[in-house]
């Protein structure tokens, strides 16, 4: 579709505006529109602007640019309908914007420019003033933004949905070890991204109950009567695809009062009261995962969930009405994606909006239900997969329990004529748990509703299907799928490693941008001794920049040419980066014994969080951190060991590590990782990995080759038969010497100032059970430790690994991603807009 542009004039298309001087690319432009904004939209000359004035002033200058795009985009859809994704996830760790945005548009160059007539030679102090946006926590969010960052690119028409939380999860500070959180106040100082539309508020209802009823036509009818009710207010957020002119959005709700201010109990000296059922309500909006460990958190999260997915979903009809659609023909706009469970309510949610609001019959609704929805599952850990227990349920969702007991109804009874007499499958398949305390099982309702089931890596769909969902696979084998998880290179690539991503580009030209597989065309230019030396000063600069990052934040000194040996992800016991730590216990103990020979310098850096109600992670956090203080203060160790932890791990910080990465620890136990992403930016970046097979790591070790990869430990088939043989980890201690020397350390406080309990409560879950399979793996670990010392100590064969790494990582490009959900799960294409200027 194209859409002229002429100069101040209204656009053919109605209601969509082109002002050329907000329009413009250039140099001068942006600074025309910096000062615009200065002076009328922040009340500031540019003589007495801060530096945080400058950013929101090249923020709403980027977003003017953004705004042709977008409004184009949204006409043309609305001109000729198309199918839109709807992408509903609880979490998007969407990273800054100001950066991406610039590199989106391709005015990087123009900003710093603009910048240099304000008096700011470097563009990095303003891009460093933006704050993390707190919309997520970790690997689910992370990919949700990558995903629809490719959306756009692929100018796929999409809309992310999701809440505007007003705090993040938290802001992680290392106190004496310890992890301590604090009130992660991201929107304290404004954020200029969001497009807040309150002309599009939704209402949803709690509690309450249900009143059955006939129509007019003798039809019988529920009604849903809550008894509260809280108002969802959108708030846009752009997403603007690589050098194109779609630009889809991320739709946030945030929750307000239906009434903020009660005059009455004000006046009659209630003051808390008056303002009661705003805070009630704007709770729902307030925080990213509410501590679950008590009823109200339990509370809490799934009137959230509820929260955003019914904003979503009357969202989503709405768009129809106001085009005159039918409600018939909602799957064929509409293509709906549950990331994980948290908005599997849409379901039951969707089913009441199509019986109880627009009156259609059952069979009608459940059909576009099914047609709407697919789910892709995050996780084969029990506990990860969520159940509300019914009382909970019910009390806040009276309406969706009973539509959830009706579905679950008609769902066995199929079960039942495939398999007639099987009390046992009906159990294992009933999306209400029978077992213990009565339950709804919200993956079982999203397996059962969606049309397509996918896990996220190779190794995890298969294991959906044959360890968690072996039933519904077996009566619907051709709804599950695998579509392996990607990261955006423009991101984590163009965006976060410029020196490496100009080699790129002189080395295969600046296709592989947008076509990562072009990167394959470096695989001659392994066997180039001058290439490969350029390789090597282009990471050995990027980690000169960590270097200085680490010393400025953590006051430690650490050699930019050792080898930077990374673990930052979410701190779990399945990640396992107490295993990581162990190794460090033992190479520091041959490093006081004496015994370094093959031993090459190293600094093993970790970064993540760990929920705040999770004792064991925040010790392995205190473990780590004790070992640091321990190593690094040790003159033995200098030249050789270093260890670090980067407080506070986000995508910012995120955007510094991995480019400086040389090898990336992936050792999670086998069969638990779903996926992972972090491996993948990791390997885009020339990291080497060394890893377990799990997850996405299997598919990584395939694609850049066996030989540049450091495989160790048990397979999840081999982790399976020990747990059946019975796993006694305290009986490998005797036939592993270094593993018992690192133990006792341990035990006598060694890396605890003296205090021999401190560490005691991770000493007994590793020698008594081992529920993750640490000390198993260990010896394997460290021979695979030693592997990578020995390429360490050969720049050329590790040069070499690094850049086939880099080469082959076409695969795992989020773009590879989209195409396939999109043409396999979705059925949405392409929708190109075009914008035509006429500026004479």
């Amino acid at each position: 579709m194209t859409i002229q542009q002429p100069r101040n004039l209204r656009l053919p298309t109605p209601g969509c505006y082109a002002d050329a001087d907000r329009s413009g690319l250039l140099a001068e432009d942006v600074f025309d529109g910096m000062t615009e904004h200065l002076f009328y939209t922040l009340g500031k000359l540019a003589p007495t602007a801060s530096r945080h004035d400058l950013y929101m002033a090249l923020s709403y200058a980027v977003r003017d640019r953004l705004m042709t795009r977008y409004l184009a985009g949204n006409e043309a859809i609305s001109a000729t309908p198309t199918r839109v994704v709807a992408y509903l996830s609880a979490e998007f760790l969407i990273g800054p914007q100001l950066s991406n945005n610039l590199l989106m548009l391709g005015i990087q160059r123009e900003a710093a420019a603009a910048l240099r007539r304000f008096g700011i030679n470097n563009i990095e102090e303003i891009l460093e003033v933006e704050e993390e946006p707190g919309l997520g926590n970790g690997g689910l969010g992370r990919l949700a933004a990558c995903f629809l960052e490719s959306l756009a690119t692929l100018e796929i028409p999409a809309t992310g949905y999701g809440i505007r939380y007003e705090f993040g999860i938290f802001d992680q500070l290392i106190r004496d070890g310890w992890q301590v959180e604090i009130t992660d106040k991201w929107l304290k100082a404004g954020w200029p991204w969001e497009i807040p539309h309150a002309d599009q508020a939704c209402f949803v209802g709690f509690g309450g109950r249900t009143q059955p009823y006939q129509d007019d036509h003798g039809t019988y009818r529920v009604r849903w009567i809550p008894a509260e009710h809280a108002i969802g207010v959108p708030h846009d957020v752009p997403v603007l695809g690589y050098r194109v002119n779609t630009c889809d959005r991320l739709r946030l709700w945030r929750a307000d009062a239906t009434e903020s201010f009660d005059f009455y109990a004000f006046n009659i000296g209630d003051y808390y009261g008056a303002v009661e059922e705003k805070v009630a309500s704007e709770t729902l909006s307030k925080v990213l995962y509410p501590n679950d460990g008590t009823d109200e958190g339990r509370r809490l999260r799934l009137k959230q969930q509820h929260f955003f997915v019914s904003c979503s979903l009357q969202d989503m009809i709405r768009s129809l009405d106001m085009r005159g659609l039918p409600i018939q023909e909602f799957p064929d706009h509409w293509a709906i994606q549950l990331n994980d469970t948290h908005p599997a309510i849409a379901v039951a949610e969707l089913m009441r909006l199509l019986l109880d609001d627009k009156h259609l019959d059952w069979e009608t609704s459940w059909d576009i239900t099914r047609r709407s929805i697919s789910y892709t599952n995050h996780t084969l850990l029990p506990e990860a997969l969520e159940k509300w227990g019914l009382d909970l349920f019910g009390s806040l969702l009276p309406r969706h329990l009973e539509l959830i007991y009706e579905i679950n109804r008609r769902f066995l009874q199929q079960v039942r004529l495939k398999y007639p007499g099987n009390e046992q499958i009906l159990r294992r398949v009933s999306i209400i748990d029978e077992d213990g305390g009565k339950a709804v099982r919200m993956a079982h309702l999203a397996t059962v509703a969606s049309h397509h089931v996918n896990g996220v890596a190779a190794l995890h769909s298969q294991l959906v299907k044959s360890d968690l969902f072996p039933e519904f696979a077996a009566i619907w084998p051709e709804k599950f799928i695998n579509v392996t998880n990607g990261v955006t290179p423009r991101r984590w690539v163009a965006l976060a490693n410029p020196q490496l991503a100009s080699l790129l580009t002189e080395a295969v030209g600046e296709g592989w941008v947008t076509d990562l597989e072009q990167l394959r065309k470096l695989e001659p230019l392994a066997e180039d001794a001058g290439f490969l030396e350029r390789w090597q000063a282009t990471k050995l600069s990027v980690k000169r920049e960590l270097t200085n990052y680490i010393h400025s934040h953590t006051g430690v000194l650490v050699d930019p040419a050792s080898l930077f040996d990374v673990q930052v992800k979410r701190i779990h016991e399945y990640k396992r980066q107490h295993l990581n730590a162990l190794q460090i216990v033992a190479q520091y103990l041959r490093i006081k014994n004496g015994h370094t020979d093959g031993m090459v310098p190293r600094t093993v850096i970790f970064g993540g969080k760990a929920a705040p109600g999770y004792a064991m992670a925040k010790l392995i956090i205190r473990f780590i951190n004790g070992i640091a203080d321990t190593v690094n203060a040790d003159p033995d160790m200098d030249g050789l060991l270093r260890v670090v932890f980067l407080q506070d791990y986000n995508v910012k910080l995120g955007e510094r590590v991995y480019p400086a990465a040389d090898l990336s620890e992936q050792i999670s136990t086998a069969g638990k990782e779903a996926s992972g992403t972090g491996n993948m930016k990791f390997a885009m970046n020339g990291a080497l990995t060394i890893g377990t097979l799990d997850g996405a790591n299997v598919e990584i070790r395939e694609e850049v080759g066996e030989e540049n990869f450091f495989l160790f430990g048990h397979t999840t088939a081999e982790i399976g038969e020990l747990s059946q043989a019975g796993y006694r980890p305290w009986e490998l201690l005797p036939s592993q010497p270094e593993l018992s020397e690192a133990l006792r350390l341990i035990e006598q406080g060694h890396f605890s100032n003296g205090d021999p309990d401190l560490f005691r409560p991770l000493l007994h879950n590793l020698t008594s059970s081992d529920p993750f399979f640490v000390l198993a793996d260990f010896a394997d670990y460290l021979r695979a430790q030693g592997e990578v010392s020995q390429a360490w100590s050969d720049p050329s064969r590790w040069n070499r690994m690094a850049l086939l790494n880099t080469a082959r990582t076409g695969f795992f490009s989020s773009d590879r991603s989209i195409r396939q959900y999109a043409s396999e799960i979705w059925r949405a294409e392409a929708f190109p807009v075009t914008i035509t200027c006429d500026l004479e």
